[in-house]
């Protein structure tokens, strides 16, 4: 049941659980907060008959001590006006009238409240980013903007370039004062470095192994502007971005570029190939003069040796012709029978009617040696046949022998001949 329908008891919510009082009067509760504010700043309050208003209260009077609260208040309320904090990764521009006054760094700090200065906050740790030749228009798709990007090259060709510049803040002040609009302002300064630069670079270099210089005298123009407008802004990164010859003629630059790849390729295998060969053969060259010096050596030694052996020979010669000759003579027999594989035998002094017996005896060891290994396969008759050729050989051995003994005999004889005669 309601409060306020008949048979509720009169539960009035507004009067304190109780009695039949009504609601309460504003317009008393208004003049004691009157008084109470008049006591609290010295003034003084009208009784309730004597009263100028309408409610019949006296005025409020405020005293010089209340003014003096209200005067300190409010100064200490301004002064605190001026605390502020700056971030980390911001900088705060401290202006007084107007004027920089201060460059502050990150944590709270203090200035001189509104109207006599203020502080303007910049964030210096930001990577800001400006483009020439296009514009975002999503986070992946761009658009070219004809206007900035189509320059004139050198051999006077047209190229669309997309060139993007990365900065941030190094003075917050100069930044804000040296500058009305400072990215436009980099903006067109970036922009006529650019043509600058590709004015004074030819289109197939620009297309090809050019980009990486264009990009980098681009930047070195923009920064000495820059400097010399003490900006406060450091240039992070310039990148070209896209080098492309108008949309009408693509398709034969296409092909001229593939052209140039493809001479590129063929040179470079050239000189991989050079590098390759050219080692070797001077290696081959060193190795082939290093053997002919050698030879020459050898050859020149040897010749000199054999001048020394021929004087001494001469010489030894004009003192006995004959003896010298002789000897000359045995040496060279000496050194021809030595070599060879011949076989003399002595069948007995003074019966030369008898006809002179060659054994072979090397075709009886290479006999001998093929009965051998036959041998080994069971070959009983040739065992037998090699039997008898090494007695053969045995015989003819010493056979030889002794003609070899006879045969030195009598160069013995000859040489004690000479001795004597000379």
């Amino acid at each position: 049941m309601a409060w306020n329908e008949p048979g509720g008891d009169n539960r009035d919510p507004w009067s304190g659980g109780g009695g039949n009082q009504g609601p309460p009067d504003l317009d008393e509760a208004l003049r004691r907060a009157k008084q109470r504010l008049s006591a609290l700043f010295g003034g003084k309050s009208g009784g309730n008959g004597g009263g100028s208003g309408p409610d019949g209260g006296g005025g409020l009077s405020i005293g010089p001590t209340g003014i003096g609260v209200i005067i300190v208040v409010i100064v200490l309320g301004w002064l605190a006006s001026g605390i502020y904090i700056v971030d980390a990764g911001w900088r705060g521009v401290e202006l007084r009238f107007g004027q920089h006054v201060a460059t502050t760094g990150p944590g709270p700090h203090w200035h001189l409240p509104y109207p006599v200065g203020e502080v303007e906050k910049v964030r210096t740790s930001e990577r800001r980013r400006i483009t020439v030749g296009y514009e975002a228009t999503t986070a992946n798709n761009t658009r070219t903007v004809p206007s900035e990007a189509l320059m004139l090259t050198k051999d006077e060709n047209i190229v669309n370039v997309h060139l993007a510049v990365q900065y941030d803040i190094s003075d917050p002040a100069k930044y804000l004062f040296n500058f009305l609009e400072p990215q436009q302002t980099l903006k067109s300064v970036t922009e006529s470095a650019l043509r600058e630069t590709v004015g004074k670079n030819e289109l197939d270099f620009i297309l090809t192994e050019g980009r990486a210089e264009v990009a980098m005298q681009t930047r070195q123009r923009i920064e000495e502007t820059l400097k010399a407008y003490d900006s406060g802004i450091n240039l992070v990164e310039v990148v070209i971005q896209d080098v492309q010859p108008p949309e009408q003629v693509q398709d034969a630059f296409a092909d001229a570029i593939k052209a140039r790849e493809d001479r590129l390729r063929l040179i470079n295998q050239a000189q991989a190939y050079q590098n390759e060969i050219i080692p070797r053969a001077q290696g081959q060259a060193a190795r082939i003069s290093e053997e002919a010096e050698a030879y020459r050596e050898q050859v020149v030694a040897q010749a000199n040796g054999e001048t020394d052996r021929f004087a001494a020979v001469a010489k030894e010669y004009n003192m006995a012709p004959q003896v010298t000759r002789e000897r000359l003579y045995i040496e060279s027999v000496e050194d021809v029978l030595s070599a060879t594989g011949n076989i003399l035998i002595d069948s007995g002094k003074g019966n030369g009617s008898q006809s002179l017996l060659y054994l072979p005896v090397e075709k009886l060891m290479e006999q001998s040696q093929r009965a051998r290994a036959g041998a080994d396969n069971g070959d009983t008759g040739s065992m037998s046949g090699a039997g008898g050729g090494s007695s053969s050989s045995s015989a003819g051995s010493s056979a030889s022998s002794g003609s070899q003994s006879s045969s030195g005999g009598n160069w013995s004889e000859s040489r004690l001949r000479t001795r004597e005669s000379r």
